[in-house]
């Protein structure tokens, strides 16, 4: 548990405190709801969900058990989680422990769906249990920063942003969200927003980009057409895709950072 607390400092040091959605977004389960802006008040709900949803997954694997692979229904394991509001809770505060939590809920039913076996089985439900717990631990954390005022509130209604830098920030956001639909399986999805992001987003501030870090723009470009989608079509793990989106965000970091100059430039002369 410690380990994800100091994972999640760590994100929230490296990102400057934003949110992982951007606006409008929506977790596969439906809206994202404000209750992720109140993460304090809903705590004890996300705890119940938790316990509610590890016992729904053990009453399948049990099925497995008893009466095999049809009668378990592992399919389920994935509609109890989109079901749940702590979905959105985590989703919206920490995506790293979010794609772990979709490559437990896939363990389950994959191993149940291929048929691997009682012991098979419980191991991955055992990993499943274990990251959801540490996810309710990074919900936590993340309610006493919020409490501190710490994390910026995730936005849910429509509008794009206004100007360069929070357009910066809704590109780091969608690489975020990538990773999060990659890890849900959605492969088609995630590469959609990757070319949805580069268009309506990047393209709009290369121009003032260029000007100050050719190099980096170009980088940028490799990234968003070449690197990231030829990962997410191969068979590339969560952590690569993870690591690629990674190195993008610390490029964009740099890219804030050199706007966020130019516009206090500005402010001087005027």
């Amino acid at each position: 548990m410690q380990k994800v607390f100091s994972q999640v400092k760590s994100v929230i040091g490296t990102f400057s405190l934003i949110a992982i959605l951007s606006s409008g977004m929506v977790s596969a389960g439906g809206e994202v709801g404000d209750h992720v802006n109140h993460l304090s008040d809903n705590l004890n709900k996300y705890s119940e969900e938790v316990s509610w949803l590890i016992k729904k997954v053990d009453g399948i694997v049990t099925r497995y058990e008893l009466d095999g692979i049809k009668a378990a229904n592992a399919k389920a394991v994935i509609d109890h989680w989109e079901a749940v509001d702590f979905h959105a809770a985590i989703e919206s505060n920490y995506v790293p422990v979010y794609a772990l939590i979709w490559q437990g809920l896939y363990g389950v039913k994959e191993s149940i769906d291929n048929n691997s076996g009682k012991e098979a089985v419980r191991a991955e439900q055992r990993k499943l249990e274990q990251v959801l717990w540490q996810a309710l631990g990074a919900v936590k954390l993340a309610a006493q920063f919020q409490d501190r005022g710490l994390l910026q509130k995730v936005a849910l209604r429509e509008g794009g942003p206004t100007n360069s830098l929070e357009t910066i920030d809704e590109i780091q956001a969608r690489l975020n969200r990538v990773v999060a639909k990659f890890a849900e399986k959605l492969n088609k999805e995630s590469i959609d927003i990757v070319h949805d992001t580069y268009l309506s987003l990047f393209e709009g501030i290369e121009g003032d980009l260029i000007s100050m870090n050719a190099e980096l723009v170009e980088q940028l470009e490799k990234d968003f057409n070449v690197t990231l989608p030829l990962g997410l079509k191969r068979n590339s793990s969560v952590k690569q895709i993870q690591d690629i989106v990674n190195d993008m965000q610390k490029k964009l970091s740099i890219a804030k950072e050199l706007l966020a100059k130019k516009e206090s430039n500005k402010k001087e002369v005027f």
